[in-house]
C-alpha cells in the first residue's frame, strides 16, 4: 500500500510511505517516509566557491567607487567574496608605516555580511609610476625604468623593480611578514594571490621590463617560496601567466611546483579576445581542480564587449566547465554587468564550485526513543567542483518551539567524495546509516517531531547552504515529521 502525502512547506517534494523495511527500521517494521525533494535553482554561498567582486581592480577607483558604505551588493546572486587588488605602495606609503585601512575598511563591511575577503598585492603597474613604493628604490633596490607597451627605457616614466634584487626582496618579505601577522589563518580570508611578479600582478613582463622567461622562472619560484614560508595557514594562488603567453602543453615547471605546495590555480582575463582563443589554460587547470580550487576571472566586462570577445555570454558558462572553476571574478561596475548578464550569471551559479544535492531520503515513520533506525539518503554533487572542505550530513529533530531534540550526525560519509559530473550528470550515491536519539540522555520524550537536514562538522554544525527549500535561517531544511515511541 503506498500512500501519497503533500507538504506545504514542500510544494515540490514527494513523500510516499511504504512497507516496513526490517527490524532496525522502526518499532514493529512501521512504514517508512522517502522524501525526493527538488532543487530550488537558488544561487548558493558557500565556502571555497562563489562569485567575488572586484573592489579594486588595480586602480582604487575601479570598481567599489560608486558603492555608499552599507552597499555591498546584496543583491548579485552567489556573491561571497570581496576581492582587493591594490599596489603595495598604496597599503605600505612609508617603509613600516601601514595604510590598512585601505584593505580592512572595505573588507569589514562583506564580512559583517557573513562573507569573505581576498587579496592581491601588486609591484608593477602601467598606470601609476611606482607600484612597488619609491621607498623600496631608494633604499637601494635595483629596477628598470620603462615605457608601457615598449619595454625599458631609460626615459621612461614608469619602474618595475629587479623582482629578484636582494634589496627589493628584502623589503617585501618585511611587508609580506606583517601583512600575514594581520591575516594569516584569518578565517575571513578566502585566498591570497601570489601576486608581486609581473605586471598588474599577473606574472608577465613583456610590456614592461621584459624579463626573460628562464629567468623568471627562477625568480616567481622565490616568490612562491616566500609566500609559503609567510602565509603557511593561508590558501594561496598562482596566476597562470607565469608559465610565459600562451603556454598550456605539456609540463609546467612552475605551476606544477605551485600544485604540488597545495597551492590553487588563478587564471584572470577570460573573454580578452574573440574566440576561438577565448582563454589559454584551461589544460593547467585539469591536475588542480580536483584538488584546490580554480580561480577565474573574466576580462573587464564593457572592454571585452567593445572587441567582440563576450558574445552572448555562454563563453563564460563554457569557462567555468572547462576550468572546474569554483571561483569567478566580476570585472566591471557590478549593477551595470549584472543588468545586462543576469541570464548568464544565474546559469553559472547552477554550476560554479559544488552545488549538495539531496536527491532523495527514507526514514521511518516511527522510531523507538534509544533505539537504531535506518536512513536511506542518495546525495550528488552538481556543480563542476569538489566541495572542497568536506562535511557531514546530519538529521536535526526540533518540538513545535523549535527546540533542539536530537541531532544525529553520519560521519561515516563526507560530502567531498561526491564527484562532480557534466551538466545533469552527477553520479548519484546511495548511504545508509544508523541513527538513535534519546540514547541515556539528554531527556527525550514520545511525541511527533520535525526533521531537518543539514550538512556541515562532524558535531552537527550547519556549514553549508543547500539547495532546498523550507529553511529554518540556520542552514537546516526541513523534511517532513517523525514520531519518536517509549517502545
Amino acid at each position: 500500500m503506498k500512500m501519497l502525502i503533500r507538504c506545504a512547506p514542500l510544494a515540490m517534494a514527494l513523500m510516499i510511505c511504504t512497507a516496513p523495511c526490517g527490524a532496525a527500521d522502526s518499532p514493529g517494521g512501521a512504514e517508512r517516509v522517502t522524501v525526493r525533494p527538488a532543487d530550488t535553482g537558488a544561487a548558493l554561498v558557500n565556502p571555497d566557491m562563489g562569485w567575488t567582486l572586484m573592489f579594486y581592480s588595480n586602480v582604487p577607483q575601479n570598481y567599489g567607487s560608486k558603492l555608499e558604505p552599507a552597499d555591498t551588493v546584496d543583491d548579485w546572486p552567489g556573491l561571497s567574496t570581496v576581492y582587493l587588488r591594490i599596489p603595495w605602495a598604496f597599503v605600505e606609503p612609508e617603509e613600516g608605516r601601514f595604510n590598512w585601512a585601505v584593505l580592512d575598511t572595505p573588507a569589514q563591511r562583506w564580512i559583517a555580511k557573513g562573507k569573505r575577503v581576498a587579496f592581491r598585492i601588486t609591484c608593477s603597474e602601467n598606470w601609476t609610476p611606482f607600484a612597488t613604493p619609491e621607498w623600496v628604490r631608494k633604499a637601494g633596490a635595483q629596477g628598470v625604468f620603462y615605457t608601457w607597451g615598449k619595454g625599458p627605457d631609460p626615459q621612461g616614466k614608469l619602474w618595475d623593480p629587479a623582482f629578484d634584487d636582494p634589496v627589493f626582496l628584502a623589503k617585501l618579505e618585511a611587508f609580506l611578514r606583517a601583512m600575514a601577522a594581520r591575516y594569516d589563518g584569518n578565517p575571513d580570508v578566502a585566498f591570497l594571490d601570489i601576486g608581486s611578479y609581473g605586471m598588474w600582478g599577473e606574472g608577465h613582463t613583456g610590456g614592461s621590463s621584459q624579463v626573460p622567461q628562464e629567468k623568471a622562472n627562477a625568480i616567481v619560484r622565490r616568490h612562491i617560496d616566500l609566500h609559503l614560508e609567510c602565509f603557511p595557514r593561508t590558501r594561496l594562488a598562482i596566476i597562470d601567466d607565469v608559465t610565459g603567453p600562451g603556454s598550456d602543453d605539456g609540463p609546467q615547471p612552475l605551476t606544477d611546483y605551485a600544485r604540488s605546495k597545495g597551492i590553487s590555480l588563478r587564471d584572470d582575463s577570460i573573454c580578452v579576445q574573440p574566440p576561438p582563443r577565448s582563454w589559454y589554460h584551461a589544460k593547467m587547470a585539469q591536475p588542480f581542480w580536483p584538488e584546490t580550487p580554480v580561480i577565474v576571472e573574466h576580462e573587464h566586462y564593457g572592454s571585452s564587449k567593445a572587441r567582440n570577445a563576450w558574445g552572448d555570454g555562454t563563453l563564460l558558462i563554457r569557462a567555468v566547465e572547462e576550468y572546474h572553476a569554483s571561483f569567478l571574478t566580476i570585472h566591471w561596475w557590478p549593477r551595470e554587468m549584472l543588468a545586462e548578464t543576469r541570464a548568464t550569471v544565474d546559469a553559472i551559479n547552477r554550476r560554479l564550485g559544488y552545488r549538495l544535492q539531496l536527491r532523495e531520503i527514507s526514514w521511518p515513520a516511527r522510531a523507538a526513543i534509544g533505539k537504531p533506525f535506518a536512513v536511506d539518503s542518495t546525495w550528488a554533487n552538481a556543480g563542476v567542483a569538489p566541495c572542497y572542505p568536506g562535511g557531514f550530513a546530519t538529521l536535526t529533530l526540533k518540538d513545535d518551539k523549535g527546540g533542539i531534540v536530537a541531532v544525529l550526525a553520519d560521519e561515516g560519509f563526507n560530502v567531498r567524495d561526491l564527484q562532480p559530473g557534466p551538466p545533469d550528470q552527477a553520479p548519484a550515491v546511495p548511504r545508509r546509516c544508523e541513527l538513535t536519539a534519546g540514547r541515556i540522555a539528554p531527556v527525550t520524550r514520545p511525541g511527533t517531531y520535525d526533521l531537518f537536514v543539514s550538512v556541515g562538522r562532524r558535531d552537527g554544525t550547519p556549514v553549508f547552504e543547500l539547495p532546498l527549500a523550507a529553511g529554518d535561517g540556520q542552514k537546516r531544511y526541513k523534511l517532513g515529521t517523525i514520531s519518536l515511541t517509549a517502545e
